[in-house]
């Protein structure tokens, strides 16, 4: 995978300290061990949102994070995600694939999905390279998805806005076409917010014009999750 998150990392390292440090814990079992660190990894994740938040970002990040489950069953949802992002990161070459807690941020970038000057139509190569995700979304079919659509800030802001959520709009009415059940989409405009590069340039304009996806659990796998942690 082309970029893993300093979030996982940075838990993964708190909980193995936890774990092996913690005398208390060293005389748990495996549910319990992982139950505590769920919990420890839940309060990490939130000040991390938290601190997100503060700074004005939003998007397929903060999605993406607000759904923290912790606990065994959030590692059996993690394990899911896992699974699927290599799958997303094998099928597009050129996506940026992030774990993050236990979802999954995924930007297509212009070199992915790709749409003429001011309109929200897709080209034939952006329905190609969505083409390439259909196969997986419907293999993990226990997600909901939502679908971001960004600028540049080359015109008014207030156009953007519009046109990014037409934009996102496009992307999921396509992938409803080809067979994913509309329930599990829901859409969102961000117009210039968040840009990933300087718009001072053309390369740093192309770049910001992008489409993310959040990735997080629906409720069926999520009860499924808890059933299993709790066999």
């Amino acid at each position: 995978m082309k970029k893993m998150s300093v979030y996982s990392l940075a838990i993964m390292f708190f909980f193995g300290m936890l774990l092996t440090s913690c005398e208390a814990i060293k005389n748990t079992n495996q549910t319990q061990r992982g139950a505590a660190a769920g919990a420890a990894g839940g309060a990490i994740l939130g000040g991390v949102l938290g601190n997100n938040v503060g700074k004005g970002g939003k998007g397929a990040l903060g999605a993406v994070l607000g759904g923290v489950i912790g606990g065994v069953a959030g590692g059996v949802i993690g394990n899911k995600m896992d699974k699927q992002a290599r799958e997303i990161d094998n099928a597009v070459p050129g996506a940026e694939v992030e774990r993050l807690g236990e979802g999954i941020k995924l930007t297509l970038k212009e070199n992915a999905v790709r749409f003429d000057t001011n309109k929200s139509s897709l080209t034939p190569t952006a329905k190609a390279n969505l083409d390439k995700l259909i196969p997986v979304f419907k293999e993990y079919a226990d997600t909901d998805i939502v679908i971001y659509g960004y600028t540049d800030n080359t015109g008014k802001p207030e156009y953007n806005l519009k046109l990014s959520g037409e934009r996102a709009s496009a992307v999921r009415t396509y992938l409803v076409s080809k067979g994913i059940s509309s329930s599990r989409f829901t859409t969102d405009g961000m117009g210039i917010a968040d840009p990933i590069a300087s718009n001072d340039t053309e390369a740093g304009r192309s770049e910001n014009r992008r489409v993310e996806f959040a990735i997080t659990a629906n409720q069926k796998m999520k009860e499924d999750a808890e059933k299993e942690a709790n066999n």
